[in-house]
């Protein structure tokens, strides 16, 4: 069964078991697994992810993860889809984490399901927090994340000895409120340590994120933009840094992408400068 709730939902504003009637017969708790789709290939999922999937009673899902992945679930589990896409309305995040406590409390498995990892970019920490605050472990079950495999997917490393000692993952987006990464150090030391730079969230601010960037970085520093990874529809354009917000307005990219920068795209880059021009390619 497959349900699209908010927190407005009359049957998701019922108190947890602690506020039942006094008398009610107790339920054993039940437990909670946070697991990591990986970025939408079934095919990515690892053994413990799987069969995770298809031992939850309850499993509240993501936006980013496939049909085909969800589909994997047993015929009788609770599916409740709660968007969190980037950009995008979703239920809130506390209405989340009270669903999954109410569940558990209820003796439910409860299959926490996300994009990627979720531990990289997932929230998948303060999810952990939270209900160990309630008293309830949290077992972790870890994914390919997207920015792995959306360049695996084109035969190109994250580090190479000759190009990339090193790699960052980072966010181009934000919380409210923060300031955000500083982008104008994060390239000084990108350049000196020969760091690969990969972008989650980052498409809509790609403009004010490129010209930080050249503040440390050479113009001719080779780019790679990722939409849909892993998936059928992936897409992919090859660019520079001075030409990062060009590339991806011209091949119409957008969320949800990654974005790549640094020298160990150099073959990549080269393989493209010397094909006919053309829009954005498909893996």
């Amino acid at each position: 069964m497959s349900l699209t709730l908010t927190s407005s939902t009359p049957a998701m504003r019922a108190g947890t078991a602690a506020d039942r009637e006094p008398g009610a017969q107790s339920v054993p708790q039940g437990r909670c697994t946070l697991v990591g789709a990986g970025p939408g290939d079934p095919e990515l999922l690892t053994l413990k992810a799987l069969r995770a999937i298809q031992s939850a009673t309850v499993l509240l899902v993501d936006d980013l993860v496939s049909d085909d992945i969800v589909a994997m679930a047993a015929p009788g589990a609770r599916v409740i889809h709660v968007g969190k896409r980037g950009g995008c309305k979703s239920t809130p995040q506390s209405f989340i984490e009270r669903l999954m406590i109410m569940a558990v409390r209820e003796g439910e498995h409860v299959v926490r399901l996300k994009g990627g990892d979720p531990f990289i970019f997932g929230r998948g920490g303060e999810e952990v927090e939270h209900l160990a605050q309630a008293g309830i472990h949290v077992e972790v079950v870890n994914g390919i994340t997207a920015g792995l495999a959306g360049l695996t997917s084109l035969g190109v490393p994250l580090t190479h000895r000759a190009h990339a000692q090193g790699v960052v993952f980072i966010t181009g987006h934000a919380k409210p409120g923060s300031p955000g990464p500083d982008w104008r150090t994060l390239a000084a030391t990108a350049h000196s340590a020969r760091l690969t730079l990969v972008i989650y969230m980052g498409v809509s601010s790609a403009g004010s994120i490129q010209d930080e960037l050249l503040s440390g970085l050479p113009p001719a520093t080779p780019v790679v933009v990722v939409q849909n990874a892993s998936l059928p529809l992936q897409r992919h354009a090859v660019g520079t840094l001075a030409t990062l917000q060009r590339t991806i307005a011209d091949n119409g990219l957008c969320s949800p992408s990654i974005i790549v920068v640094g020298d160990v795209l150099q073959g990549l880059a080269a393989a493209a400068s010397s094909a006919p021009p053309a829009l954005a390619q498909a893996a």
